[in-house]
């Protein structure tokens, strides 16, 4: 067969999970993957059990139901959503739809990689631009913008942490507005942000060249389920509707999602958690002459290690402990790791693995 050149090109890009390790075991105790602290909620289990017998119906393919749902939680209007099987397939399907070879592109890094990927694989010429906090470099990463291009950002930012207050991404937007090029955000982690509000999804119905990405996987704790949403303007939304593939999210996901949204202070909850849990692998993990840990603001912390990324992770796993080692993410080397908040047993058994080594 003769491939396209992006297509023969095309590398799939690593991430974190048991199953990103040879031998995964449910023994492991995962930080590799940054889900809810909480796990999906019992009523949510319950829900999907109650509708095991759905199985054997084909699921709604416009996810009418959940888009409702959404825009309830939301805000915004259900035409102005898009439901994907996981928040990575609408990445995937944005770059089909509005990217070509001709197509700009500028991404922040450090970041997730699936947006490079994902631009790459339709031809679009990608550009970076390092920076540990896009906040110190903004006026010089505005001035880089490419026109009739995209720009890629994702608040707060993985894996490093750092969060973009909403009058700096409205200077981005409308700088990029007048360039003609489009803004994707990913807002994937926003909402397990503690004490701040920085979520813009709102604009969407100002700024037409705005997409945001939001993940119900992360959020609700859904990571088996794949299930996430995009938000932007009704032109957008429906060319996305109208090119994802039939079915692409099933059922018991959708019931699930509805569910997770339905319920009171979930996030509250999980969000006094993190807070709580990030300040004490903060503290103690810095006191340990091995490491150093940005301040992150959501659930995860990126970790600069003296030790050897790859080492590391393969010490901890005698141990039952599985990290996410960072030196596949562009910008960063094999002295970077990435660790989940999750709870306190959980996390002091991460301190006195790391303590022992």
């Amino acid at each position: 067969m003769k491939l396209n050149i992006a297509i023969s090109s095309h590398k799939p890009v690593s991430h974190g999970g048991l199953y990103s390790i040879a031998n995964p075991s449910q023994d492991i105790l995962d930080f590799s993957s940054n889900i809810n602290p909480l796990g999906p909620n019992p009523k949510v289990l319950k829900t999907i059990k109650n509708h095991l017998s759905t199985l054997k119906i084909y699921p709604d393919s416009e996810s009418l139901e959940l888009r409702k749902n959404l825009q309830n939680y939301t805000k915004i209007a259900s035409s102005q959503i898009v439901i994907g099987n996981g928040a990575t397939e609408i990445i995937y399907n944005f770059c089909k739809a509005f990217l070509s070879n001709k197509t700009p592109i500028l991404i922040p890094i450090p970041t997730f990689g699936e947006y490079e990927a994902a631009a790459k694989i339709v031809g679009a010429k990608v550009e970076f631009y390092k920076t540990m906090d896009l906040n110190k470099d903004l006026d010089d990463f505005i001035s880089k913008l490419p026109n009739n291009g995209c720009v890629f950002i994702c608040n707060p930012n993985n894996p490093v942490g750092y969060l973009i207050p909403k009058n700096y991404l409205k200077k981005i937007i409308i700088a990029a507005n007048k360039k003609n090029t489009l803004i994707f955000l990913d807002e994937c982690f926003i909402e397990l942000v503690p004490d701040y509000d920085e979520s813009i999804i709102t604009f969407v119905k100002k700024y037409t060249n705005l997409f945001i990405l939001r993940s119900l996987t992360k959020s609700f704790g859904l990571a088996g389920l794949r299930i996430g949403y995009g938000i932007g303007g009704k032109k957008q939304i429906l060319v996305l509707n109208n090119i994802k593939i039939p079915w692409n999210v099933s059922g018991l996901a959708q019931y699930a999602a509805s569910s997770a949204l339905s319920i009171p202070n979930y996030l509250d909850n999980a969000k006094k958690i993190i807070q709580k849990e990030s300040n004490y692998l903060k503290n103690n993990i810095s006191k340990l002459k091995n490491f150093d840990c940005y301040d992150s603001v959501t659930n995860f912390i990126l970790i600069k290690s003296k030790l050897k990324s790859t080492n590391l992770q393969k010490k901890l796993l005698k141990k039952n402990i599985l990290i996410r080692d960072c030196s596949n993410f562009r910008g960063l080397d094999n002295h970077y790791i990435r660790i989940a908040v999750k709870t306190r047993k959980e996390n002091q058994r991460l301190v006195h693995a790391l303590e022992e080594l």
